[in-house]
């Protein structure tokens, strides 16, 4: 029997491939969460064997929480169930420590045998982001988003949505300072001179907020 936490904050959503799981007999959902504050305390009291989880999540995103929870438990199976098929989320998703990424556009089936696989500790991607992040491991083309640390991308993505420091670091649960200090290595390692800087160099690279 595998353990599984659903994270999303869509309740209709997360119903329907809640129902879909249910149907395997190994397939148990033990938890599950709206926002990143819930799904680390259900982790912490139900320490499921796969977590399931979007990135687009209310306060904390999910990219965050994917390293507060390697972070908790260094060996914990996370797969990204999403509607971003940005090769940029994934990578940073991957690099914040997800073993899986699926789009929400995949066929059913494609999420349940990611299930099992990140269960088994295995790397799985959906088959339409999987092509394009070869190539752009192919094409090695210079992206300085893709440098960025996990705390650092999702501090950007706050910065870009209009948070200033206090905002963030309510979101994020850290200090304004910590906010403060990412912005400047944020904008140090893009060679951003100012935010107007940023927000150009973000959409050059293909950062979609929506």
């Amino acid at each position: 029997m595998i353990r599984l936490m659903l994270v999303d904050d869509h309740a209709v959503v997360r119903e329907g491939y809640r129902r879909l799981l249910e149907r395997r007999q190994d397939l148990e959902i033990v938890a599950e969460a709206a926002d990143a504050t819930a799904a680390l305390d259900a982790f912490r009291r139900h320490r499921p064997a796969v977590v399931v989880l979007d990135l687009g999540l209310p306060g904390m995103g999910g990219i965050e929480l994917i390293g507060r929870l390697r972070q908790r438990e260094s060996d914990a199976a996370i797969l990204v169930f999403t509607m971003h098929d940005d090769v940029l989320f994934a990578a940073q998703a991957l690099k914040a420590g997800a073993l899986g990424y699926v789009t929400k556009g995949s066929e059913p089936s494609v999420l349940v045998q990611a299930i099992y696989r990140v269960a088994r500790g295995e790397r799985v991607l959906s088959p339409d982001i999987a092509p394009r992040i070869a190539l752009a491991l192919i094409d090695g083309g210079p992206d300085p988003l893709r440098e960025l640390s996990s705390r650092e991308f999702e501090v950007l993505r706050l910065l870009l949505s209009g948070l200033d420091h206090g905002g963030i670091a309510e979101r994020l649960h850290i200090s304004p300072k910590t906010a403060q200090n990412c912005h400047y290595q944020i904008k140090a390692k893009l060679g951003a001179r100012n935010d107007i800087d940023l927000a150009r160099i973000a959409a050059r690279h293909g950062l979609d907020l929506g």
